[in-house]
This record gives C-alpha cells, sequence and structure tokens, in this order.
C-alpha cells in the first residue's frame, strides 16, 4: 500500500516537472506593428539665392527687377558734349571711334534710372552688335542712310525722334543744339510700352567674381589714344578701388552728379574697323567688328589681365586669359574701350 502510493506521488512530481518544463519552452506571442508608410520624400526647401543685376553684379532688390530691359541711349563724346550726365550711371558703356577721330558712347542702363542722360546722338554701326547683346531698347538722335537701313534691316527696337518719339526726351536751354538732347529714362520705358514694346527681357549676364581682400594695385594708370582727337587716361583709385578718367587731357565729369566719371573696371578690346561710309564733309565711318574674337586686356582692382575675348551676336563679350580660364570682372560698372587693332596701350 505505501508503495502503491509512493509510486502515484513519483508519478505526480513526474507530470508537473512536464507541465513545468513545457510551459518553459513555449515562445512568447510576438508583439508586431504596420512600419509607417512613406507618402512623399521628405525635402528640405533651397534657400533662394539673393537677386543680381546681371550687368553691374550688385545686389538687387527682387528678382523681377532685373528682368527689367536695358535701355541702350547714343550719347556724344566731343569736347561740346561734355560733361556729359549719365555716365556713372550706366551699368555698361562702350566707347567706340567715330569719324573726324571723335568717339561716342554707347551706355546701357538697367540698374539705375536717370532723369537726364546725354547729350543724345546719332547711331553707328558699331550699335548693330552692342543693342542686341544687351536686349536692349534703343534710343538715339539721327543717323546715316547706310546706319539707318542697317538698324531696319536688324530689326533693332528704334526709339529715336527720328521716328516719331519725343516724350521721354527734352532740349536743354543751357547749350546749343545739337549738343543739348536729353533723355529721361523713367519715361523712355513709358513710352516703350505705350509703343508696345517689351520692357522685360531675358537679360544676359557679365561674368562677375565675388569681391576679394585688396590686393596691391600693379597697374596705376592706363594711357589709351584712341586718336590725336581723343586720348583717354584712366587712374586707380585704391581708397575708392575705381578707375578715375580724363579725357583730353582733363579730368572728364559727369555734370548730373558733379563727380569725375569713374568705372569699377575698365577692358580694352581690340577689334577690327572697317572704313564703311563717308559723311557729308568726307568723315570716315566706321563698321566695327563686335562679334567673333579678339585680344583684350582687363583692368579691375589695380590689378591687368591680358587675354581674348569673344562675343557673338546675341551674347556680349566673355573673356579669357592665356590659360583659358575665365577672366571675372569686380561687381560695379564696366567700361569697354574698343580700339583699332593697330592701337598701342600704354600702363604705368
Amino acid at each position: 500500500m505505501v508503495r502503491v502510493r509512493s509510486l502515484a506521488t513519483a508519478m505526480t512530481v513526474l507530470l508537473a516537472c512536464a507541465l513545468l518544463m513545457s510551459g518553459c519552452s513555449k515562445k512568447p506571442a510576438e508583439v508586431t506593428s504596420a512600419w509607417p508608410v512613406a507618402r512623399s520624400e521628405r525635402s528640405v526647401p533651397k534657400p533662394s539665392e539673393p537677386a543680381v543685376w546681371p550687368l553691374s553684379g550688385k545686389s538687387a532688390p527682387d528678382a523681377a527687377s532685373i528682368t527689367r530691359r536695358p535701355l541702350s541711349i547714343k550719347i556724344e563724346n566731343s569736347p561740346s558734349a561734355r560733361p556729359q550726365s549719365g555716365l556713372n550711371e550706366a551699368d555698361v558703356v562702350y566707347e567706340t571711334l567715330a569719324e573726324g577721330g571723335i568717339t561716342r558712347f554707347n551706355c546701357v542702363f538697367q540698374s539705375d534710372l536717370v532723369k537726364s542722360a546725354g547729350p543724345v546722338r546719332s547711331a553707328r554701326l558699331s550699335d548693330m552688335w552692342i543693342v542686341p547683346q544687351y536686349r536692349g531698347l534703343f534710343f538715339f538722335s539721327g543717323s546715316s542712310d547706310s546706319v539707318e537701313r542697317a538698324i531696319r534691316s536688324n530689326k533693332l527696337p528704334n526709339l529715336s525722334p527720328d521716328v516719331g518719339v519725343s516724350y521721354p526726351y527734352s532740349r536743354s536751354r543751357a547749350r546749343s543744339a545739337p549738343h543739348n538732347l536729353y533723355l529721361d529714362t523713367k519715361k523712355a520705358y513709358q513710352e516703350a510700352t505705350k509703343r508696345k514694346m517689351s520692357i522685360v527681357a531675358d537679360v544676359p549676364r557679365l561674368q562677375f567674381a565675388a569681391p576679394s581682400a585688396a590686393a596691391t594695385p600693379t597697374i596705376s594708370s592706363v594711357y589709351i589714344p584712341f586718336s590725336q582727337a581723343n586720348t583717354v587716361l584712366w587712374t586707380y583709385s585704391p581708397g575708392s578701388r575705381v578707375y578715375l578718367r580724363e579725357n583730353g587731357g582733363r579730368k572728364h565729369f559727369d555734370a548730373a552728379v558733379n563727380k569725375q566719371v569713374a568705372a569699377t573696371n575698365v577692358v580694352v578690346m581690340w577689334a577690327k574697323y572697317t572704313p564703311a561710309s563717308h559723311d557729308k564733309v568726307g568723315s570716315v565711318t566706321y563698321d566695327v567688328a563686335l562679334g567673333g574674337s579678339g585680344r583684350a586686356t582687363v583692368f579691375t582692382g589695380g590689378q591687368r589681365t591680358d587675354g581674348t575675348w569673344t562675343a557673338t551676336r546675341n551674347m556680349p563679350p566673355r573673356f579669357k586669359d592665356g590659360s583659358g580660364k575665365a577672366i571675372k570682372l569686380a561687381p560695379g560698372n564696366t567700361w569697354f574701350q574698343v580700339i583699332a587693332l593697330s592701337t598701342n596701350i600704354t600702363m604705368k
């Protein structure tokens, strides 16, 4: 009897152990949750780049302003025309040789608008390059028969008194004609709108480099003899980091601000001058090849860089040094001094 109980007790113990071991080996239930499904990629908005004027490299108020179509204004540079008004406010100025050894300016305005720019005078064949390169609206007064034909054939946006435009122009009583015609650049846009010409454009950008620490100037002056009748001297001012202009041995002033004409960048471009026609007194009018390529020297920050220029009918010049690296301008205004292939400049 005792043995039966012992056997029953042993069986009970074995059964309890078996149940215990079976419970220990059982895996706990897994707890799962659905993996979140991405509905779209997370992206961080890229900060917008600050607006920059395409022809000066300076900060612009907003992106819309830099689409303002440039004004390409023909300004006289005979001694009787000096001092002119508005030269310091132009983003870009081209100086080319005209008849009789004098020079003439094509001043391109975009970032600054002036009340009075001038004296406005006649167009030249070089403008057939400059105006479309900068997508400009063209303001001038008078032209030879050959230049008038070229303006029509190139379909330049003609806003001259020759086609009846009068609203933006005025005559100064302080000067005698023909050296007294001036243009109000704000009214110029109003006139263009009235004539159903676009006042916005995809303006090409000149190549600029961010300002860097001022280097020790290596070139203090540049002398450019366009002709015996027109000589130009640019002298570098380290304090203001601009080049100050003299014309014909005298300081050249902008009458609108009563300051000496100054440029952040002075670029000498050698180009082919081809005699194209003669005026009534026999003086030669030139066709200046501002497309293709040629030799150039860029002066900025007191430094000189020799290289080459290239340009097309629809793109202003780009510059490269001898190694093929882009020569970039300093933010500010630029004067392009376009001289004949045989002309030599002097630097100090």
